[in-house]
């Protein structure tokens, strides 16, 4: 089965300042958007990233399975009726960007890179997802593609290998393993 972009997980990250003096009231809105949307359907998980100094932006990134999920959402009486809250709490008006399948691995930086889990714990993590992957498609798939010469044969199970990674195993690895990669937000 084939991915569309359409039927792509998609990643919406909106940027926007709290009101100063009511940071705590902000973040606590941004908590109870996150409850709403646990209902929502194709709502995959959702994280703030505070600002690294006073006054600064807050990121929202929320994950959906497609963009007709995140559509839907966005259309929805409990976000709208969040909405009024958020942007009196609000400084500005978000800034949104939306990525979807690779364009999030190769999009300029949005976290700043002290949030990022350290590079040991996000290779452990890739490994994890990459070594039973590989494993598999080499037991399954390569005895089958043998007749074809070598760089088809492995312009294909690179091609399977990236596909599953994108759409299967990373997302729900990353989920899994969020205490991990990043121990600070969840102490």
């Amino acid at each position: 089965m084939s991915v569309t972009p359409s039927q792509a997980h998609v990643t919406r990250i909106a940027r926007r300042r709290a009101k100063a003096g009511r940071e705590r009231e902000y973040e606590a809105l941004v908590r109870e958007m996150f409850a709403a949307m646990r209902d929502a359907p194709g709502f995959i998980g959702a994280q703030m990233i505070t600002p690294e100094t006073p006054g600064g932006d807050y990121q929202v990134i929320a994950h959906f399975r497609t963009e007709a999920d995140l559509k839907a959402w966005d259309e929805s009486p409990a976000r709208a009726a969040l909405q009024p809250r958020l942007c009196a709490a609000g400084e500005n008006e978000p800034e949104y960007r939306v990525v979807t399948g690779l364009e999030a691995w190769f999009g300029p930086q949005v976290v700043a890179p002290t949030t990022h889990p350290p590079r040991a714990r996000m290779a452990l993590v890739t490994w994890l997802g990459i070594f039973p992957t590989v494993s598999l498609y080499l037991w399954l798939v390569a005895p089958w593609l043998s007749p074809l010469p070598f760089l088809p044969r492995v312009a294909l199970l690179t091609a399977l290998i990236v596909i599953t990674m994108t759409w299967g195993v990373m997302p729900r690895l990353t989920r899994l393993m969020r205490g991990f990669l990043n121990p600070s937000a969840h102490s």
